[in-house]
């Protein structure tokens, strides 16, 4: 993949990911995260995140053996964020002596 371009039309994509154009649409009836723009001539222009979801959509179902819904799951519990995400700093912090007290005192328990 280019490093310099932004966008991509659909036939670029195609030969990046190794499919035919048709299921790049397909694909992007079928999972949410792949919504290309269009340019003025109606065109499809891929922004280089979707060519690299594409590419782990294809990694998922033509490697990984996934099903759609299987893969689908996958993406979807890697784009939500981690609880360290939710958590206010402080929180984190307060989180972190907790489970410092609670390892020290399970070494004690131990010993």
């Amino acid at each position: 993949m280019p490093s310099d371009k932004l966008y991509f039309r659909i036939g670029e994509v195609a030969r990046i990911v190794g499919v035919k154009p048709y299921v790049l649409r397909y694909w992007e009836s079928e999972f949410s995260g792949v919504r290309p723009g269009k340019s003025r001539s109606n065109q499809r222009l891929y922004r280089r995140k979707d060519v690299e979801k594409l590419l782990k959509i294809k990694d998922l179902l033509h490697t990984r053996r996934y099903t759609m819904e299987g893969a689908r799951q996958y993406l979807k519990v890697q784009e939500e964020p981690g609880d360290e995400e939710l958590l206010s700093p402080r929180q984190l912090k307060r989180l972190r002596q907790v489970r410092e007290t609670l390892v020290d005192l399970k070494k004690k328990l131990e010993s």
